[in-house]
């Protein structure tokens, strides 16, 4: 059975009718082929078929996104859930252009894990990642959900190093394994803060360059989360 604003949305955009052929996932990588069996003003049933389980990535990749202005973080949430992401982290950092009150932050929250829903629609994705409420740097660290393998950070300065070389080093201390979760942080225009960027690094986040030209915030995190999904999958 649909929910309402699914049902609304099958019946009343799509203009889908009974014994219609429909596929839906639960967004925990099952996904089920079936038909309309009995359509109602508000509610849609669907004919019971087994559902088919998609196979999750052994490498949970998490990101860490300083919120950009304009629709950017909408491009950035839909694109990283195409790629196939965990988890999105909201963050509000002191150079971020857009300014949230604590009375929109989750309603933010909420739009913001409607368009990873579509996103998965759209791209036949069956992993839903998690938006979370958006958080500033120091809160995000608080957190005691915040633990993962390997802490990167995208960073400006000189001792940053390069994916491929921090990846090695932790193979050498970890038996050539490869890290299993992974959070990787991105700042907005400017970078993060040289405060900011010390709480990441008191942290254990290790500073990454994204070569020598300078990006903007998204085609930094849509670069980020490419050249992490290619390395560790």
């Amino acid at each position: 059975m649909l929910c309402e604003s699914e049902s609304h949305h099958c019946l009343n955009v799509l203009r889908l009718k009974e014994g219609d052929k429909v596929s839906a996932f639960n967004g925990q990588g099952e996904e089920v082929h079936t038909e309309i069996k009995i359509p109602t003003k508000s509610q849609v049933q669907l004919k019971e078929s087994q559902p088919t389980q998609s196979i999750k990535s052994k490498t949970q990749i998490v990101l860490g996104q300083a919120i950009p202005k304009g629709k950017n973080m909408d491009l950035i949430i839909e694109k990283a859930t195409e790629l196939g992401i965990s988890e999105i982290y909201p963050i509000i950092s002191d150079r971020s252009i857009v300014r949230i009150s604590s009375n929109e932050l989750v309603k933010k929250q909420e739009k913001w894990q409607r368009v990873a829903i579509e996103a998965c629609k759209q791209s036949g994705q069956n992993w839903l990642p998690k938006v979370h409420i958006p958080k500033k740097p120091e809160e995000l660290f608080q957190s005691d959900q915040l633990k993962y393998d390997l802490l990167l950070i995208a960073s400006l300065q000189k001792e940053s190093n390069h994916f491929k070389e921090i990846l090695s080093k932790y193979q050498v201390s970890h038996q050539k394994t490869k890290p299993r979760s992974v959070l990787i942080l991105i700042g907005p225009e400017g970078d993060f803060t040289p405060s900011e960027i010390n709480v990441a690094l008191n942290f254990g986040c290790a500073p990454i360059t994204l070569g020598p030209i300078v990006l903007r915030s998204e085609t930094a995190a849509l670069y980020s989360l490419s050249v992490l999904s290619y390395e560790l999958s």
